[in-house]
């Protein structure tokens, strides 16, 4: 009996030790959902797969990021909903997305605030005003982690577009935020707020006339096969943050936290840079299948959105007086060619 027992005490200290000596099994992998509305193959759905390799690397595979494109999971919105339940982990988007919880965040889509992409990557990265908005974030249920790049928002409608006057009663589809529609309606169109997966289907049956999104969206999304005119107006600089839930952040440890951020900060040089260099090859094929591609005067359409100053002035105050002194310094530093 006595040598049963020392064999079976033996026998069970060697498990235990070999089980620590192990390593973690893929049963012990976290898994987290990246949530967006791109398409496959747009840069936004590049770099969430970039960014879920990085962080798998970088945590040494004890998390795998699963990205779910095309609005799988969740529209914009409500993907920022299911940030602060902790039902998603990431997901990507436009400032303007998040502003129905940090209502300041509107000021980011004031029309024409910069000129080229240099001068916003400058104005996201060292604007004092808009750093302060994004450090409210964490209190909201969520994180920002680092700013992804979408590029300029411009039109494609199915008729053409050279100046204000040819939006006037043009039914265009937008997403919803409230500068952006106080935009859009001092150009002169009715906007209709509907889910962008929707989108095309709705321009093709003619429940709207146009969309509006950088060239990338445009691009992966082919609205220019339902809406041709591709007209260049640059209305509003729109990048996309890169959020995370805090509830998923309060669980990583300091090390993975670095690593998460890490990974985020890498991605968004990538897709700066993949969005620059991309517009015009983008823009060439589309011309290539169709399109038509027009740079009009942009000097109507400044003077078509004034109002909405006035009203973000009224509404806001002093935050649009200190965001717009953020953006002026950014021009004045990196003048436009």
């Amino acid at each position: 009996m006595q040598r049963r027992t020392f064999i079976s005490r033996t026998l069970i200290t060697a498990a235990v030790a070999a089980a620590f000596a192990l390593p973690l099994s893929a049963g012990a992998v976290t898994t987290l959902k990246f949530s967006h509305t791109d398409q496959p193959g747009g840069a936004r759905h590049k770099a969430a797969e970039l960014f879920a390799k990085k962080v798998a690397d970088y945590t040494q595979g004890r998390y795998e990021v699963k990205v779910f494109p095309a609005g799988q999971l969740a529209n914009d919105p409500k993907a920022v909903e299911q940030l602060q339940l902790g039902g998603v982990d990431f997901t990507v988007s436009s400032t303007g997305t998040y502003a129905t919880h940090l209502p300041t965040l509107n000021l980011s889509l004031l029309p024409y605030l910069v000129e080229n992409y240099e001068q916003g990557w400058k104005l996201y990265d060292e604007s004092k005003w808009l750093n302060q908005q994004f450090a409210k974030a964490p209190a909201k249920g969520f994180r920002f982690l680092a700013t992804w790049e979408a590029g300029f928002r411009d039109m494609t409608t199915k008729d053409p577009l050279g100046s204000p006057a040819d939006a006037k009663g043009k039914k265009l589809r937008s997403f919803p935020n409230e500068m952006m529609r106080w935009t859009l309606e001092a150009i002169g169109f009715n906007v209709q707020i509907m889910p962008l997966p929707e989108v095309y289907l709705a321009i093709q049956q003619g429940a709207v006339g146009g969309q509006e999104n950088p060239i990338d969206t445009i691009y992966a999304n082919k609205f220019y096969e339902v809406a041709p005119n591709v007209t260049l107006t640059h209305h509003v600089y729109s990048p996309i943050p890169l959020t995370m839930s805090e509830k998923t952040w309060l669980k990583l440890s300091p090390a993975d936290q670095a690593a998460v951020t890490k990974a985020g900060a890498e991605t968004a040089k990538w897709i700066r840079n993949e969005i620059r260099a991309s517009d015009d090859k983008q823009l060439a094929e589309m011309q290539s299948k169709g399109a038509k591609i027009s740079r009009p005067n942009l000097a109507p359409f400044r003077d078509s959105v004034k109002p909405v100053y006035v009203k973000a002035k009224e509404k806001y105050g002093a935050d649009v007086d200190a965001f717009l002194t953020d953006a002026a310094a950014v021009r004045k530093a990196l003048p436009a060619k």
